[in-house]
């Protein structure tokens, strides 16, 4: 037992990981026992368990993991730290608790998860339950979904997410386990019960069977509104006083609760969204404008089919539904008219609130469609707008829908009224307010007086409603002046009206319906949340309601007056009055006496007219004594002011008596009920005694005390009028002064600034200088109200006048209107006031917005000036803008109709030029304040977009931008641009620029807010991001925004979203939010104005003090933050890891000094390789992004700690940049003296390095290029050569940085990229180059293309790949860019590429504008250097051979694509460079560079280039395809094992063993039927590798080297002997070629190629009837046309010109004086000297050539034609035919057609008689024979030795691609001809001899079976043959790949042979025409 002893001694946590099992069964128990004891959560004993609960839950032994999960289910329950165990404990649990049989085991396992839920680890828990539900085990998915359901059960639907679980549903419900399926279904009944219905559209497609059961069991579920029956640990409190509550017998809240959770989740966030844009038909908007409606319906159905789906993805649908919506307006056909309405519910549907910045656009229209009477029609408009609105709000569409319900057609009304209706039952009191309210019921009350029955009916229906929502108080106002018949027609609507939102109807409802409310101010913050969601967009009356009820005391007493309020949204007080003063009627004097007399002494009413003035006075005092007295119910005002204006009235003139007079209306106005009819009363006289010197402050005084009764808005009003109805200047100005002042007590709210304004400007225009004076201090006053706004009413003032109200205006600046002090009513109760509170600014706002009469643009923003605004033309552009500037100037204010304008506009937003995106948000800001807050409605489409802007890399724009938008804000405030997703999609870019403005934006506007939309939590996540943004500044803004957005979301919310990030940002976010919520400042308090209220004055008084120290020490505290970091990198580590780096050295600072000292470089064997191997299995990741993400970061950290010292590890990776500085030195330092160390670490230096390229500063860079120059340096002195892999991972990043603004980077960079090419070759390097220029910078364009430029310069043409035609395009291209140092840079390459190369290269850069080609030449012009044919400079040796072979290997890669793709437009280069060749295809590159990897940088990688090239050889064998020849007959026997063969060749030449590759390869050759198959171009690459590989002096150095030689030695015979003998001919021909040229190509090589052509010259006795002639004499024309005799003697040796003279020699005696024959393919004879030679050699036979060899017909059937000089003899031909056809010509066309057929024997004329009548055939037979006869005596013409091009018509083509394509297509039998044609071939093949032309039958004979039937018209038929004929021809010329290959198919019957290579074909057309230039 000496074991047991010795682990019973250990303490606990070593037992519990202990091997023996019942050391652990022991320590868990005792871990139990402990965990049971402790008392304090916060103990620090749990934290010694916290790595050892995972071990707990996932023990091996079965009984042992019982306790341990006893033991874990105490920890995690007791236990502060466990949330940090969240994630391996439940994942433990799913993978290793769920599996057990035992079911206590699984008990435990799900008391657990749930144990994690209830201590708020909710999200994490249930992340690792989904995971395991993809477990392939059963029993672990049915634990999981047991467990998801039992915590949902529990803790509800708030704290378990339903989305991803629902997500999954239908997946389970496809499982093959029952157990899983009947899991699934109870969770499924589970989430029913929480959410209901919302359930049903995801669930809608599984199996029918399982829907049924489903329904079923969801019927059984009890109605009710289910509760959690388990709280969290934070809503444990809330759980007691509820259940304190429910012992109280108080329901009051669960019905809160209940309320919360019923519309929690909305079926609609369940769905996926559906992309649907990219899936519309793509002639969708030709459809929809097609004359024929059934196009028109087929384009709608198509969209109604993708509408249906229920969630659409988020897009630019603006050309869709301006689509739709044409058709809904003008479309003649009412079925797409209601289809089309269809489709616009769908989208309405589909996408919700993103469809609210379109329903503008759409709701003017669909209401004006209402006039159709058809009701399918009808119903489907309603459908669309009902929909529709629900996308946007009635605030948004009011303007469009008041303007139709004045239409004059009552159908329209009617349904704009219905349509009102409705839309007010989706409103609530608070998204209702007056300002809206208003203008809705004049419009509605107009059509209750309509004649129509059906208008008046949905009028009152529509009124009913609004009365339902807001209830009658606020409703009563405006049904002032309808007979009671009618209002009680209104209540009785009201009474049947249901609402939407039924808890939230006005003041109908009852009080116990309103406590759910309150019940919902005070519950978590997800509940607050719903319910603003709830409210289809909350008004801002609703937004300020509630932070306003939190500040005034307890909620329950604010809130049910809330909604009174809220109705009265801005009126106040004003509206307890109204209902009063409408009562009171006016009284006569009568009455008016009888009054007075009850309340006044008799005296006095006696003596008020008196002539006394001493009794007048007396009378007077005793008035004001009785008034003082008098009780404010009993005083009747009216009468009193009447007793007052009696008789002498105003016209007292005693001062005394009068000053008396003007105060007892004061007192009244003061004490009593006074209302608006008694005011009225008195005014005039006040106005008139205003301007009184004595008087004056007493009339004032009494009318600011009638002001404070009635309201200063409507007194105002009076006074005004009447002050300037009269002429007395002395009261105009007093009345000004009096309304300055009244205004300053009262506040502007509610002032009719319109009817001012005309006053002003008359008081302005007074002559007297006083009235002028008070009018410019009266809008001083206002100014402080209404802002800058103001000042535009003046602007057509007289200069001096405009400069004094400036000065006024300036006066004013930065100075706040004070709070009012009077104006608050004494009868509004203490709940208006609180309602008020949230709704004065909102008021004074809306008021001063309607200052004037707003002008109506629309008709101006014409479709001409949209068009205009969107030109290709930029002045153009800039017209229009200019235009819509001068548009909107003009107008001043404008109505928020503005038509096309706002999509034009948000085009120009993102204008390439600069000054139009400018000047596009100067108009945007004039357009803000124009429209004023109206502008709302379009900040979804255009608000969003300037945002965007803040993007812009140019500093001026971004600031126009943030003007801009801060101009909308003010008009529109905050909640529009923080609603919905748009400002989070904004953040969401990855542009720093665009971040830090709109944080920096945010972080200013967010402190202002009293609550923002709830929308602003999908900002977090992306804040989350800028916090660790490698930009500083995004950082730094993000930190300074995070207290604001805590401050609106509250700090749960904001840890909760953590939740979603990876662990390290997770601690360091949640530090950030630690601090921020430190310094979250306040919420604002109510406004200003509020100070005055009894009640509320207190609370913003409480407020303010705190509220501003706290922002002060936020600001100080954030700015002073970021300081200290800006020296991190990232804020990757926190402070302590920064005093830990601080503190360490110090103390061990010796022992660092000593590991130092060994080498910073580990040399580790392989390691290298591996690392490559590894990542090109796939089993690290792929060094390749746009940004380095920490997860690449991690790799390569991993990677270097085997090879590099640890301590320069540490450096390297610091996160501070002087570290890396550091780093960088020691790297200098060490670099000659390891430098084994450094090359086995190459890849990751490299790759470290680039890393550094992402760092934001310069030091570290500079010091990086430092190190690479030296490094380069080294690396060229070791004669190392990059490997694909370090090259690929390193380069792409390298050339990012020769963008860089500082000139001295990208001169560090253009010199490392220099010194690469020493290590790399040259052309691999320029693809990456090349990439460059494709670069946003147009710095790293420009120095792209000058770098291109030195590398063709240094290197020649090779280097340019994928071929020079194409690299030139992709340059040339360049010169048509916008900045000018890129169009040099492109210009200056070409010229490079021009003095290397000739100009040849026009053909090479294809097609260019004349403008860019007009630069061209004259750059070319400039630049005097005379065009060499060899490149400039050598490179040493060495690289140069490298470089050599290795652009040829690329060669060789390409050939084969090249081959295959019968697409090469190029012409082959005259002066022999390389054929151009398509981009190797992807999946070969890699191949290519696996095979470089494996050989490793010491064996040769030569062999592989080459084997890897015949992987592609074999490809045209497996597809079919034209070839040089006609396919060998054999082919259909070999048909069928061809593709067995050539796929166990490749396997063999893919082997890595040298020399199965070359055994494969001659077996390869050994076919002889494959041999034939390889194009010329493709065994020129392949002769051009095998003898590279011969040459190449390291292949000496291995092993096997000489065996390599000799076995390539012999494969390039076997390659002379087998392949096709004219390809291999012309291979050899154009290789010498090249290789003459390329002076860097080594003697050896050219020598080789001319042994080469001996050996094929040895064989030509035998083959010489198999060679195409024709094409090997245009090969030796072209390169004696290159290099003419005394070039060739200029060679060091002579062996090129022998080689030429001994090959033309033995044709010459093999062919004899035919040989001359063979020259048709070659243009212009002239350019070379190739004819004169062949004469000389035949000059015995000179003479004959004349007569026509007879094998003349063969050898036009072996040979390809050329297309152009083909399509010339047709068209020819075809006027030919034509005048015989025709009756007038039919003789001249005759003659022609004999002479054409005399002067070119071989023509063959059989297609154009074949398909014409027996009769023409005859015809055309006799009339020849005629023509004949008559000139026989003439003699013959001899011709001419050569045939010139127009001759070349020969035999195989012209049947095969023109006739046969004509019967095929036409689905007739081929004719005979045909036939004969493809047995003409097989003779030639065989060596047989065809008939001559002449002893051919007559045409008559061999079509006198012809297949077509003889048609009535001969001339016709041919006429219809010739154009289809012609067609063809025209389409086979104009046609690329598809056309060959479809041309090619239709040439032959059977699939097996064609007879064409295509390729050939067109090199050979390029040639032939660049040989004619």
């Amino acid at each position: 037992m000496g074991d047991d002893s010795e682990w019973l001694k250990l303490p606990v946590d070593q037992k519990c990981e202990h091997k023996l099992w019942k050391a652990r069964l022991s320590g868990y128990e005792e871990a139990l026992k402990i965990f049971q004891k402790i008392k304090d959560e916060k103990s620090p004993e749990w934290s010694k368990f916290l790595g050892l609960i995972k071990k707990f839950v996932t023990d091996s032994n079965a009984v042992v993991q019982l306790k341990g999960l006893e033991a874990a289910l105490v920890y995690v329950e007791n236990a502060h730290v466990a949330g940090k165990t969240t994630g391996e404990v439940v994942s433990g649990v799913v993978s290793k608790v769920f599996n057990q049989p035992k079911a206590k085991a699984k008990e435990l396992g799900i008391e657990i998860c749930l144990m994690y839920i209830e201590i708020e680890k909710g999200e994490a828990v249930q992340e690792e339950l989904l995971k395991g539900l993809d477990n392939k085990n059963p029993k672990i998915i049915v634990a999981c979904i047991e467990t998801l359901r039992k915590a949902l059960s529990e803790f509800g639907s708030k704290i378990i997410l339903l989305k991803p679980i629902i997500k999954v549903l239908p997946k389970l419900f496809e499982s093959r386990e029952k157990a899983v399926r009947d899991e699934a279904k109870l969770i499924a009944v589970e989430i029913y019960r929480w959410i209901r219905d919302a359930l049903r559209p995801p669930l809608q497609n599984i199996n029918s069977v399982q829907l049924k059961e489903l329904e079923e069991e969801w019927v059984k579920l009890p109605t009710g509104a289910p509760k959690p029956s388990r709280f969290l640990r934070s809503q444990q409190e809330l759980e007691a006083k509820l259940e304190q509550q429910q012992s109280a017998g108080g329901d009051a809240e669960g019905g809160g609760d209940d309320g919360d959770e019923v519309p929690q989740i909305d079926a609609y966030e369940l769905l996926e969204a559906v992309e649907i844009l990219s899936k519309l038909p793509k002639d969708f908007y030709d459809k929809i404008e097609a004359k024929k409606w059934q196009e028109r319906k087929e384009a709608l159905e198509a969209v109604e089919v993708l509408v249906k789906n229920p969630k659409l993805e988020a897009g630019d649908y603006a050309d869709l539904v301006k689509a739709l919506k044409k058709v809904v307006g003008k479309d003649t056909n009412v079925m797409l008219v209601a289809l089309a309405a269809k489709c616009l519910t769908g989208l309405a549907v589909g996408l919700r609130k993103k469809f609210g910045q379109y329903a503008g656009h759409v709701v003017p229209t669909i209401l004006e469609k209402f006039k159709e009477k058809k009701p399918q029609v009808v119903q489907a408009l309603q459908e669309a707008i009902d929909a529709i609105f629900l996308t946007t709000t009635l605030q948004n569409i009011s303007e469009d829908v008041l303007a139709v319900m004045d239409n004059k057609n009552p159908t329209i009304k009617q349904q704009t009224s219905l349509f009102i209706a409705r839309s007010f039952r989706h409103c609530t009191a608070s998204t209702l307010p007056k300002s809206l309210l208003k203008p809705f019921c004049a419009a509605l009350l107009k059509h209750i007086n309509d004649s129509a029955p059906e208008v008046r009916d949905a009028a009152f229906e529509a009124l009913g409603t609004a009365l339902k929502v807001v209830g009658e108080k606020a409703v009563n106002p405006f049904l002032a002046d309808v007979d009671k018949l009618k209002l009680d027609k209104i209540k009785e609507c009201s009474e049947k009206v249901e609402l939407v939102h039924g808890k939230k109807a006005g003041l109908v409802a009852d009080k116990k319906e309103f406590k759910p409310v309150p019940g919902r101010t005070t519950t978590s913050g997800a509940a607050g949340d719903k319910d603003t969601k709830d409210i289809s967009a909350p008004k801002p009356g609703l937004l300020k309601k509630a932070p306003t009820a939190k500040a005034g005391g307890p909620p329950k007493k604010g809130k049910p007056a809330a909604p009174g309020g809220a109705g009265n949204t801005g009126t106040k007080n004003k509206k307890g009055l109204e209902t009063k003063e409408i009562v009171e009627p006016e009284l006569s004097m009568e009455v008016c006496e009888e009054k007075a007399s009850v309340v006044l002494p008799p005296t006095c009413i006696q003596l008020l007219d008196s002539s006394n003035w001493k009794e007048r006075l007396a009378c007077m005092e005793e008035f004001q004594k009785a008034v003082e007295l008098m009780d404010r119910t009993e005083m009747p005002c009216q009468a009193l002011v009447r007793m007052l204006a009696k008789k002498p009235g105003w016209k007292e003139t005693n001062f005394q008596v009068m000053q008396m007079k003007l105060h007892i209306v004061a007192l009244i106005a003061q004490k009593g009920n006074f209302s608006k009819t008694s005011a009225q009363i008195v005014l005039d006289g006040l106005v008139d005694k205003i301007g009184d010197v004595k008087c004056g402050n007493n009339a004032k005084e009494a009318m600011t005390a009638i002001a404070e009764a009635c309201m200063l808005p409507w007194t105002a009003e009076q006074v005004m009028s009447m002050a300037f109805s009269q002429k007395n200047p002395k009261n105009q100005s007093e009345t000004l002064n009096w309304l300055s002042n009244a205004i300053k007590e009262f506040g502007f709210s509610g002032l009719n600034v319109k009817a001012f304004i005309s006053n002003v400007k008359t008081a302005l225009a007074a002559t007297n200088p006083a009235v002028r004076t008070s009018a410019i201090t009266l809008l001083g006053v206002m100014y402080l109200y209404v802002g800058p706004s103001l000042r535009m009413f003046f602007e057509d003032e007289k200069p001096a006048l405009l400069s004094q109200i400036d000065a006024e205006f300036e006066k004013m600046q930065g100075q706040s209107p004070p709070a009012p002090t009077r104006g608050i009513s004494k009868h509004s109760t203490s709940g208006t006031d609180e309602g008020e509170d949230g709704d004065e600014p909102e008021d004074g706002g809306n008021d001063v917005v309607d200052l004037l009469p707003r002008t109506e643009i629309s008709d101006k923003i014409t479709s001409e000036l949209v068009s205009k605004i969107g030109d290709k033309n930029w002045k153009i552009r800039k017209e229009g803008l200019d235009e819509v500037a001068g548009i909107i100037n003009e107008a001043k204010f404008i109505q928020p109709n503005i038509g096309e304008l706002p999509t034009a506009l948000k085009g120009r937003l993102n204008d390439s030029n600069k000054i139009l995106v400018q000047q596009t948000l100067n108009i945007l800001q004039q357009l803000a304040v124009a429209m004023g807050p109206n502008i709302k409605q379009h900040v979804k489409n255009l608000g969003i977009p300037i945002i965007t802007v803040l993007g812009d890399s140019k500093n001026n724009v971004r600031a126009a931008a943030l003007a801009t938008v801060n101009a909308w804000a003010e008009q529109t405030g905050m909640k529009e641009w923080l609603e919905g997703e748009d400002l989070s999609e904004e953040l969401k870019k990855e542009n720093p620029f665009l971040r830090q403005e709109l944080l920096g934006w945010l972080a200013e506007k967010l402190p202002t807010l009293r609550s923002t939309p709830t929308d602003l939590i999908l900002c977090v996540p992306h804040l989350y991001s800028c916090l660790e943004d490698r930009n500083g500044d995004v950082r730094k803004k993000a930190q300074d925004a995070l207290p604001f957005f805590m401050m609106h979301l509250g700090y749960e919310k904001m840890a909760k979203a953590t939740g979603k990030l990876k662990p390290t940002s997770k601690d360091q976010v949640l530090a950030m939010l630690e601090k921020a919520k430190a310094n979250m400042p306040a919420k604002p308090a109510a406004p200003a104005k509020s100070t005055s209220k009894p009640m509320g004055g207190s609370a913003p008084a409480k407020f303010q003090p705190t509220s501003a120290p706290v922002e002060d020490s936020v600001s100080s505290t954030i700015e002073a933050k970021p300081d200290p970091r800006k020296a991190k990198a990232p804020g990757v580590s926190s402070k302590v890891k920064g005093i830990q780096g601080k503190k360490v050295p110090s103390k061990t600072s010796l022992k660092e000094d000593e590991d130092k000292s060994g080498p910073i470089f580990i040399i580790v064997s392989n390691g290298k390789e591996q690392r490559m191997k590894d990542e090109k299995g796939l089993k690290v990741l792929k060094w390749n992004f746009t940004t380095p993400r920490d997860e690449y970061i991690e790799q390569l950290k991993t990677q270097m700690s085997s090879c590099v010292a640890k301590w320069l590890q540490d450096e390297m990776f610091h996160s501070d940049f002087q570290h890396h500085n550091k780093a960088l030195a020691v790297m200098v330092d060490h670099l000659e003296s390891e430098k084994e160390g450094v090359i086995g670490c190459l890849d990751l230096i490299l790759k470290w390095l680039t890393l550094r390229f992402f760092d934001t500063n310069t030091s570290v860079l500079m010091k990086a290029l430092e190190y690479l120059k030296l490094l380069f340096t080294l690396l060229s002195e070791e004669e190392y050569h990059l490997t694909e892999n370090e090259a690929s991972s390193f380069i792409p990043y390298l050339i990012l940085k020769v963008g860089e603004p500082k000139d001295v980077i990208r001169k560090d960079v253009r010199a490392i990229l220099n010194r690469m090419c020493l290590v790399y070759p040259a052309s691999k390097m320029f693809p990456f180059i090349m990439e460059g220029t494709k670069s946003k910078n147009s710095k790293q364009r420009a120095e792209c293309l000058e770098e291109l430029g030195c590398l063709v310069e240094s290197y020649g043409m090779n280097v340019c790949q994928p071929t020079p035609g194409k690299a030139l395009k992709e340059i040339a291209i360049h010169i048509g860019d916008r900045d000018n140092a890129v169009r040099n840079a492109a210009l200056n390459t070409i010229v490079t590429v021009y003095n290397v190369h000739g100009d040849q290269v026009f053909k090479l850069i294809g097609n260019l504008s004349e403008k860019d080609m007009s630069m061209l030449e004259e750059r070319i012009k400039r630049s005097a250097k005379r065009p060499s044919t060899a490149p400039m400079k050598q490179v040493e040796e060495k690289p140069q051979r490298m470089q050599n072979i290795s652009s040829n290997a690329n060669m060789l890669r390409k050939g084969p694509a090249e081959d295959m793709s019968s697409k090469l437009n190029q012409a082959r280069s005259m002066s022999g460079h390389p054929e151009a060749a398509q981009m190797v295809r992807r999946e070969f590159q890699l191949d290519l560079d696996e095979i470089e990897n494996d050989n490793g940088t010491v064996r040769c990688e030569m062999p592989e280039l080459v084997q890897h090239k015949l992987d592609d050889i074999f490809e045209p064998v497996l597809i079919p395809e034209p070839k040089i020849r006609a396919v060998s007959p054999h082919f259909d026997d070999m048909h069928s094992n061809t593709a067995s063969t050539i796929n166990f060749i490749i396997s063999q030449v893919a082997s890595g063993d040298i020399n199965t590759s070359i055994q494969a390869l001659t077996q390869l050759f050994q076919i002889e039927s494959l041999a034939r198959e390889a194009s010329t171009g493709v065994l020129k690459d392949l002769m051009h590798g095998l003898i590279t590989l011969m040459l190449d002096s390291r292949i000496e150095d291995l092993e096997e080297g000489q065996q390599v030689i000799r076995s390539v030695n012999l494969l390039v015979v076997k390659v002379l002997e087998k392949s096709d003998q004219t390809n291999i001919l012309s291979a050899l021909l154009v290789l010498l070629q090249d290789s003459l040229l390329a002076t860097a190509s080594s003697p050896k090589f050219s020598e080789l190629v001319m042994k080469c052509l001996w050996r094929m010259v040895r064989l030509l006795p035998d083959t010489i009837n198999s060679i195409n002639l024709d094409r090997i004499l245009l090969d030796i024309h072209i390169f004696m046309k290159v290099f003419p005799k005394e070039k060739l003697k200029q060679c060091k040796s002579e062996f090129p010109i022998r080689t030429l003279k001994t090959l033309l020699h033995t044709l010459c005696k093999l062919k004899g004086p035919k040989i001359l024959d063979h020259l048709t393919m070659i243009d212009n004879k002239n350019e070379s000297e190739l004819e004169a030679h062949l004469c000389r050699m035949m000059k015995h036979s000179m003479d004959q050539s004349g007569s026509k060899s007879d094998k003349e017909t063969e050898k036009g059937a072996s040979r390809i034609d050329d297309k152009a000089s083909k399509a010339k003899v047709n068209d020819f031909l075809a006027e030919i035919f034509k005048k015989i056809g025709s009756k007038e010509n039919t003789k001249e066309g005759l003659a022609e057609l004999y002479e054409y057929k005399k002067k070119y024997s071989d023509a063959d004329i059989e297609p154009f008689l074949k398909n014409s009548s027996q009769f023409f055939q005859s015809y055309v037979e006799r009339g020849l024979r005629v023509i004949e006869m008559e000139r026989e005596g003439k003699g013959r013409i001899p011709t001419s030795t050569g045939i010139s091009p127009q001759m070349e018509v020969t035999c195989v083509p012209t049947p095969t691609s023109t006739v046969s394509s004509i019967g095929n297509t036409n689905g007739e039998e081929v004719g005979p001809s045909v036939y004969l044609e493809r047995l003409k071939i097989l003779r030639q093949r065989c060596g047989l001899d065809n008939t001559k032309q002449d002893d051919r039958p007559p045409l008559t004979s061999l079509l006198s079976k012809p297949a077509i039937p003889p048609v009535a018209s001969s001339t016709d038929m041919l006429h219809s043959k010739l154009s289809q004929l012609r067609e063809s021809r025209e389409q086979h010329q104009h046609s690329d790949l598809d056309s060959n290959q479809t041309h090619s198919a239709g040439t032959l019957t059977s699939s097996s042979s064609s007879t064409t290579n295509i390729d050939d074909l067109k090199k050979r057309l390029e040639r032939i025409k660049s040989s004619r230039k």
